[in-house]
Formats: C-alpha cells, sequence, structure tokens
C-alpha cells in the first residue's frame, strides 16, 4: 500500500508563491510515477505536473513556466513549486501516485490541500 500525505496549501494574492510537499510511503515500487492534480468548484480534475519514473517531467499549459514539479533524494517526497499565482490556479491539490515506470497510471491518492488565490 501507499499512503500520501499534502500540506503547503493556503491563501495568497495573485502574483505570490506557495510550495506544495506530499509526504510518500509504503511500497516504493507502487509510487514510481507521481503527479499533481487539481479540482476547482464546479470543475473537473486536472493533471497539473507529473514527475514520471526515469524522472522526466511534464506540465499542463497553463502551468508551463511558473510551477516546477520535484522530488527529494529519498522520493519520500513530492514538491510542486507554485509561482505567479492567478485567481484561476484556485483548487484543492491532490498528489498521486502509480506504478508503472512511464505511462503514468494513478492508484493512490492524497485527500488534498486547498490553494485560494485572491486578486
Amino acid at each position: 500500500q501507499v499512503q500520501l500525505v499534502e500540506s503547503g496549501g493556503g491563501s495568497v494574492q495573485a502574483g505570490g508563491s506557495l510550495r506544495l510537499s506530499c509526504e510518500a510511503s509504503g511500497d516504493t515500487k507502487r509510487r514510481r510515477c507521481m503527479a499533481w492534480f487539481r479540482q476547482a468548484p464546479g470543475k473537473g480534475r486536472e493533471a497539473v505536473a507529473r514527475i514520471q519514473g526515469d524522472g522526466i517531467t511534464n506540465y499542463a499549459d497553463s502551468v508551463k513556466g511558473r510551477f516546477t514539479i520535484s522530488q527529494d533524494n529519498t522520493k519520500n517526497t513530492l514538491y510542486l513549486q507554485m509561482n505567479s499565482l492567478k485567481p484561476e490556479d484556485t483548487a484543492m491539490y491532490y498528489c498521486a501516485a502509480g506504478p508503472l515506470w512511464v505511462a503514468c497510471q494513478y492508484n493512490y491518492w492524497g485527500q488534498g490541500t486547498q490553494v485560494t488565490v485572491s486578486s
């Protein structure tokens, strides 16, 4: 099993920054690929960024150049550095993990952390 616990959300003004963290525990083979998703009220879940088992990262077009996904050396903590935040970034942010090296699919999800950006 894999457990994921997000933290770091909060309220910030437009143009500000936040860093989200996701503490991961459990079988490392089940969390080779990790990602951040978000869901705003009344909208569907959106993939924000992912980091594959081979280290390759991908970003949604809406966050490219502003957000950075990374892991610590142990791969037990996933980060999302969010800069130049916009009101449209307001959402619940979720950490996700899956066992595949690439072509990620996600079997495990955290409980989410709220990000609110005011104009």
